[in-house]
């Protein structure tokens, strides 16, 4: 339970478009990166395996495996360097954090296919 004023400081940090998506999901975060003076979206994907605190401090884990190796990335949810967030298959979990995932090989990471919305099943 925050307090009053500190959640009306935060107020003007939170991001108005909500991100829609949950753990298990497969999803892209196209973040933004400066080069210079330029600027570019670069894409990361993989599977949320945590959401963790709130409010302004709220962020999640995505990992995906690159050249056999397991990546890890924690992106706050309210940064203006995260562009979008666009959702590729919900994964169907029975848990808040999918830790477990860091463990496995190969097909053993592969979650199954959510196809109805989580209250529908």
């Amino acid at each position: 339970m925050q307090h009053k004023l500190l959640q009306a400081a935060e107020a003007s940090s939170l991001r108005t478009d909500a991100l829609e998506f949950e753990i298990g999901d497969t999803v892209d975060v196209h973040q933004r990166i400066l080069e210079g003076d330029k600027e570019r979206i670069q894409i990361f994907n993989g599977v949320v395996i945590a959401r963790r605190h709130g409010g302004t401090r709220e962020n999640f884990t995505v990992r995906r495996i690159v050249a056999g190796e397991g990546v890890e990335r924690t992106f706050p949810i309210h940064s203006p360097k995260v562009a979008k967030i666009v959702v590729k298959r919900h994964g169907k979990v029975r848990r808040a954090k999918l830790f477990f995932l860091r463990d496995r090989v190969g097909k053993a990471t592969r979650l199954t296919e959510r196809l109805t919305k989580k209250g529908d099943e």
